[in-house]
């Protein structure tokens, strides 16, 4: 009955039904049909397993981040930090690209949302490429990969499903993908450059002597200071031991307020009450999905789902390293076909004993989600943040395809080797902060 319940689910996710529903219906079909008689289980057993799931304080996390994310982008926040990172970057041939890049990577270690950043760095940033002369292809290619550091760079809301998922510590599965956020924002500037480097239709800003960029960074420095302090806030006070990531998201909230009404004037009353309104959506989603997803993954234990796939892995081959491969394979599909958040509700109750049972890290597994889930976002034919990238910078997706296939390959694919197949260097972090074994 669980292979039918598998096929129910992916069924309904490629029909186009909300992906709560879906979980829905293939529980559904295992309550009513499921167990070893073929009987089904006890409803009255599996509701109250899926309240108790949900009352874990790190979910509050999940909608703080995400109005932190929204009063960024209304409060004109990301602008601040652009034009600081822009000191650095835009007097080099393809710096612009550089600029949204490290821009990316700074809105989404505060937000930890990828369309968020997407929508509001984007927003800032195109006007900008067009007037530069950058081919409209490459900078939505670019900025759809560059989003997605949000996923790495922590906080990242994945992650803090993940770890509610699999009983990790939360601060532990952050620290597991700084180095590989890092390496992708390094990849992601290195081929930007190296593609424009032959493109006559750019423009850049002359280069600046070292005391025009010293007077620049005075004056720009000092306008994104408040800015600045965010990261500051969130990271500091997380990795320092402070607060929890719960108590930081909340410190981002009470921060960005102010911020952006009294200091950078970007934020009123009413987009406030807009940014509640939305952020107060997205979470409704997001805690119905979970809350299905617990009782999902709950019957996959009860029907032994995990032992079934890892008997299959092991019909190809018992090397783990081979096995860690087939598991990435299966996590890229996965995220060919539905979104980050999905992937991971679906996937870790089924993987998660897998990966014990050959003996890796559940840290170091982590991070292989988190790069995983990344590269699925910019993938077709779900491609979620591919498709909003397009839609914000008014271009044709398959001027798109030619950069993002590039950048998934000389960026995405190294960092998805390097955590799967160099655990010391995932686990370094976690190790060395939380004294978590290697």
């Amino acid at each position: 009955m669980i292979y039918i319940a598998l096929v129910i689910l992916i069924a309904t996710l490629l029909m186009g039904i909300p992906v709560p529903v879906s979980f829905m219906a293939s529980s559904a079909w295992l309550i009513f049909f499921g167990g070893p008689d073929g009987r089904g289980y006890d409803p009255a057993q599996l509701l109250p397993h899926g309240y108790l799931q949900m009352s874990s304080i790190s979910l509050l996390a999940i909608a703080l981040f995400i109005v932190a994310g929204g009063l960024m982008e209304k409060g004109r926040i990301g602008e601040k930090l652009i034009d600081l990172v822009d000191v650095f970057c835009g007097s080099v041939k393809g710096g612009l690209g550089v600029v949204g890049t490290v821009s990316c990577a700074v809105f989404g270690s505060i937000t930890g949302a990828a369309c968020a950043t997407l929508s509001c760095i984007g927003a800032i940033m195109f006007p900008r490429f067009e007037k530069a002369g950058y081919p409209k292809g490459h900078t939505a290619a670019l900025m759809a990969n560059a989003a997605l550091l949000g996923l790495l760079i922590p906080p990242n809301a994945t992650l803090i499903i993940f770890a509610w998922i699999s009983g990790q510590s939360v601060l532990a599965c952050f620290l597991s993908t700084v180095s590989a956020g890092l390496l992708v924002t390094f990849l992601i500037s290195v081929v930007n450059v190296w593609m424009l480097r032959d493109n006559p239709t750019i423009l850049f800003s002359e280069k600046r002597t070292s005391s025009e960029k010293i007077k620049f960074l005075k004056k720009r420095g000092f306008s994104a200071l408040p800015a600045l302090m965010l990261p500051v806030i969130v990271l500091g006070s997380i990795y320092g031991g402070i607060m929890t990531p719960t108590e930081a998201s909340a410190a981002a909230v009470i921060y960005a307020i102010p911020v952006g009404m009294f200091v950078y004037k970007g934020l009123t009353l009413r987009g406030l009450w807009d940014c509640l309104i939305e952020s107060g959506v997205t979470t409704g989603v997001i805690m119905i999905m979970l809350y299905s997803v617990s009782m999902l993954s709950r019957l996959y234990i009860l029907e032994d789902l995990p032992g079934k796939v890892l008997h299959l892995f092991f019909a190809i081959s018992t090397n783990k390293w081979v096995i860690m491969g087939m598991i990435n394979i299966f996590l890229v599909i996965m995220g060919m076909l539905m979104d980050d958040i999905s992937v991971v509700t679906l996937t870790t109750p089924i993987l998660m004993p897998i990966i014990t049972e050959l003996g890796f890290s559940p840290i170091h597994y982590a991070a292989v989600v988190g790069v995983n889930t990344g590269l699925g976002c910019i993938t077709p034919p779900a491609a979620p943040v591919l498709y909003l990238s397009g839609r914000l910078s008014n271009t044709p997706i398959n001027e798109m395809m030619r950069p993002t296939l590039t950048f998934i390959f000389l960026c995405w694919l190294p960092a998805l080797v390097f955590v799967g197949y160099f655990p010391r260097l995932v686990l370094f972090l976690p190790h060395m902060v939380l004294g978590t074994p290697w």
